[in-house]
């Protein structure tokens, strides 16, 4: 029985493509350390949370080689995308609609100053 011509069906990336995506996640982790030190109030979240998923984007797409996959895992890697799209929307929304024991919305951003022992007078 005769081996087909072209048994193997991977695609070969080339080394540039490589070089290129490399560049670009190194690029992203200094933008990352950037934006880290600049205040932008409630969006410095959304900042990282953004260049955190252009980041793993890039992962996924050439170094574990999904975009040259088939359509299933193509379908697969989209569901997890939409679950997780999905947990975080309920968590932040849940955090969103917190009240705490003193009445604050949002508890967590505001800036609580703490009394030191030393300035009791």
């Amino acid at each position: 029985m005769a081996q087909p011509e072209h048994e193997y069906t991977e695609h070969i990336v080339p080394p540039g493509t490589y070089l290129a995506i490399i560049s670009t996640l190194l690029a992203l982790t200094g933008v990352t350390v950037w934006a880290s030190m600049i205040d932008l109030r409630q969006f410095n979240v959304v900042v990282a949370l953004v260049i955190a998923t252009t980041k793993a984007s890039l992962v996924v797409l050439f170094f574990m080689h999904a975009k040259y996959s088939h359509r299933r895992t193509q379908l697969v890697i989209m569901a997890g995308i939409f679950w997780l799209a999905l947990l975080l929307f309920m968590t932040l929304s849940d955090y969103i609609s917190r009240i705490d024991y003193r009445g604050v919305r949002y508890p967590m951003t505001q800036h609580v100053v703490q009394a030191s022992p030393f300035d009791r007078g």
